[in-house]
């Protein structure tokens, strides 16, 4: 597996820990909707967060959560809807970015980003979610 593959389920795998540290409950991990992904759904208070884990081993070119953009932004509300659609859900919604920057040999810091985007008004039928219910 490449290096980059290794860092990225390292980091989930720390998102994942701090989620669960701070009183969340996990859902769902890597729930795929075609060849979109939600990486982590996870809830607490009665609020069901979608969240994306970026993971970079430094910032000399950008911080972790600005890396994702509005198609992002865009795939992840698409599976999220199909997600919703698929459990019947009828909660509040958000959606966060968990950003990791560093490594397992030389540390890390996590910034956890609640509400870090809303979902892109701009839908058309070509970006729906292609899920079995």
């Amino acid at each position: 597996m490449a290096a980059h593959n290794d860092l990225g389920k390292w980091g989930e795998e720390l998102a994942v820990r701090y989620l669960i540290d701070n009183g969340y409950v996990i859902m769902h991990r890597n729930w795929q909707c075609g060849h979109r992904d939600l990486d982590i759904v996870a809830t607490k208070d009665g609020v069901v967060a979608f969240v994306e884990v970026r993971t970079r081993r430094n910032a000399v070119f950008m911080e972790p959560e600005e890396s994702v953009g509005y198609k992002k932004a865009l795939s992840v509300s698409i599976a999220a809807n199909a997600y919703v659609k698929s459990y019947r859900l009828d909660a509040t919604l958000r959606f966060d970015i968990i950003a990791i920057t560093g490594t397992p040999d030389t540390g890390y810091t996590i910034n956890h980003i609640p509400d870090a985007f809303y979902p892109p008004t701009k839908w058309s039928p070509s970006t729906r979610c292609r899920h079995r219910y």
